[in-house]
Parts: structure tokens; sequence; C-alpha cells
């Protein structure tokens, strides 16, 4: 079975997030990037599917170079082989043409089987799945977190309200993973050496048969601003007959939560 797992390289949350010049996004130029982690559970449900039905894994990312680290993450977890879409037109690409890019390179290689996770942090949209998936004109579950497959059809269970939703259908499929299918292996020592010494495959816009006007984003974003700081916390003191009926009426009138 072929696996394609698209994953993608985003910010630490630990970082500070500072409001880039402009304020057209997030200053980016020092920070540090990691896998994004529902990506993880998709890399290793791959993984798994794979020690239990054979075939290979194919972790593809679109970015520029720096997308090149968060690939051999996944290879020193266990992938075969890594494909970067690289152009600099990818790290400001909205859903639609990040998901066309991903979407061209699918149609190449023709795999039985599209994981992403559900989402990727920091943007939280959660659309490129989905995107890919009505390129493709294949089915489509989102935030799966159990999943049975042979080589012919799947079962992937999501959550819902107080139940979960079965869905059932022909591969090839594009899923998307969530927290819960599985618990993300580490990289033996033994995994990160071996991914130093394999090639990450590099395919331009221009092998794909797309320019940069075809990949034009669709939505833009007009300013980005942090929270406005919370107001400092209020101390009540004194006798319990004065506090009581003050901290009601902060509540009530400034709180409004009463």
């Amino acid at each position: 079975m072929k696996i394609v797992v698209c994953v993608k390289y985003v910010p630490d949350t630990a970082i500070k997030v500072k409001i880039a010049a402009g304020s057209r996004g997030v200053d980016l130029s020092d920070v540090s990037l990691v896998v994004n982690p529902y990506d993880e559970y998709a890399v290793e449900e791959a993984l798994q599917i794979r020690e239990r039905l054979g075939g290979e894994v194919i972790v593809l990312g679109a970015a520029g170079d720096k997308a090149n680290a968060g690939l051999r993450t996944c290879l020193a977890m266990g992938a075969d082989s890594a494909i970067l879409i690289q152009d600099e037109c990818m790290e400001s690409g909205d859903s639609f043409s990040t998901g066309a890019a991903l979407a061209s390179v699918c149609r190449q290689l023709r795999p039985d089987l599209v994981l992403f996770g559900k989402q990727a942090i920091g943007v939280d949209n959660g659309q490129v799945p989905a995107v890919v998936a009505e390129l493709l004109d294949l089915p489509h579950v989102s935030a799966v977190v159990k999943l049975e497959v042979d080589s012919r059809k799947f079962r992937a269970e999501r959550e819902i309200e107080g139940a979960r939703e079965v869905m059932e259908g022909s591969l090839p499929a594009v899923l998307s993973a969530q927290k819960g299918l599985n618990n993300p292996r580490y990289a033996s020592l033994k995994g990160i050496m071996a991914a130093k010494k394999k090639t990450i495959e590099v395919r331009t816009l221009n092998s794909l048969g797309l320019s940069a006007d075809d990949l034009k984003p669709r939505t833009s974003i007009e300013e980005a601003t942090l929270p406005p700081p919370r107001p400092p916390g209020k101390i009540l003191s004194g006798d319990v007959s004065e506090t009581v009926p003050e901290l009601v009426r902060l509540l009530h009138e400034e709180a409004k939560i009463i």
C-alpha cells in the first residue's frame, strides 16, 4: 500500500508571539520550528498500516527550504522517502494554494491513502485536507480517532458531541488524524542516522506544471494584532460583611457574569 502523509513545519507553541512589521502576520524570523503535532499522528498511523499491510510511506511538504528539517524528522520516525515542493511562494500560500500544490504531487504518485493532521497549529483552519480531497475527487473524513483499512476500503471513526460517527468508504481516500488516534513514536538513534543519509526529493512548481499565478492566494490577512492585555486583578480586603456585597457588585457590573 502506498501512503502519502502531508506534513507541515510549524512554529513551536512555546514561542512568544510577535507581530511582524506591517501587522500582516506573525514574525517567524527567529523562532524554532517543529513538525505539526497533529501530523505526527498521521505519520504514526501510516507507519502502523505499513507494518500490517506492507508498502511504503512517503512524507510530502510544501514550503521553503526550512521544511527539510521537518521532513527528516518524519524520515527518522520511519518514513521511506520524502518530497518537498520547494518554492518561497508556498510560505505565503493560503489553504487553496497549498492544497493545489499537494494535490498535484498526489495526482502523480497515485497513492492508496493520503493522510494529514486534522489542522496545522498556528493557522488552525483545517481546510487543506478537504481541498486536496476535492481536487483529487476522493472521499474525505476529518478528525479521525480510529481507523481500520485494508487494500480496498476504510472504516473511520470521529468524535462528535456525545457520540462517535462511523464513516466507511473505498480507497483511495483522504483522511485527517485527530489526537487519540495513536501515540506517535520517538525517532530512534538508528532512524536519525539513517534519515541523515536519505535524499529529499525536491519538486518545483515548473516540474508540476504550475506557476505562482496558479497558486495565488485567494484570501489575505488585512491585519494581525495581539489580544488586548488583561486588566489587573482586584483584591478585596476588609470585613466579610463589606467585601461580599462589593464582590457581588463587581461580578454584576464589571465582569457581567451574574
